[in-house]
């Protein structure tokens, strides 16, 4: 196989195949890859009536799981092996059965081994739901290392 360079859409495109492809919890929440881009990520996922808590909206566990797998595709995205150093979230509105949520993240900041990421959720009528801030951290390794070994 001829190894020929990627673009950073391409890049960020094969680390998103192979990340979605192992993880399994973002899987199981029914989150769906939108779009990827170097230092970005969209993803999407239904709230369904296992997702609500007591009060009939979605649990805010469930919110900041769609944060932080958006989060991670967007730090992932370099093909280095990135992982979070810390995150917090703001809940703005709730999200309902039946609604249909987007996680947009976006690299606000990448120097070193460390960045900042923001992650805005909004429901299908583009509703403010709730705000996120990561930081990542870049660990040893690479996501295509694996890959590239098999070729």
């Amino acid at each position: 196989m001829t190894d020929l360079p990627r673009t950073p859409e391409a890049l960020a495109q094969a680390c998103a195949d192979v990340l979605f492809a192992r993880d399994q919890a973002t899987q199981a929440l029914g989150i769906h890859l939108l779009d990827v881009g170097p230092g970005r990520a969209r993803l999407s996922m239904p709230v369904r009536a296992d997702m609500l808590q007591g009060h009939g909206t979605c649990h805010g566990g469930f919110l900041f799981a769609l944060a932080d797998s958006a989060f991670a595709f967007a730090c992932n995205s370099y093909d280095k092996a990135t992982v979070a150093l810390g995150c917090s979230i703001d809940y703005v509105a709730p999200a309902l059965q039946g609604d249909r949520l987007t996680a947009s993240a976006i690299e606000l900041s990448r120097k070193g081994r460390t960045g900042l990421y923001d992650v805005r959720i909004e429901n299908q009528h583009g509703e403010l739901i709730a705000l996120f801030h990561g930081k990542s951290y870049q660990v040893r390794g690479t996501l295509l290392a694996q890959e590239t070994a098999d070729d």
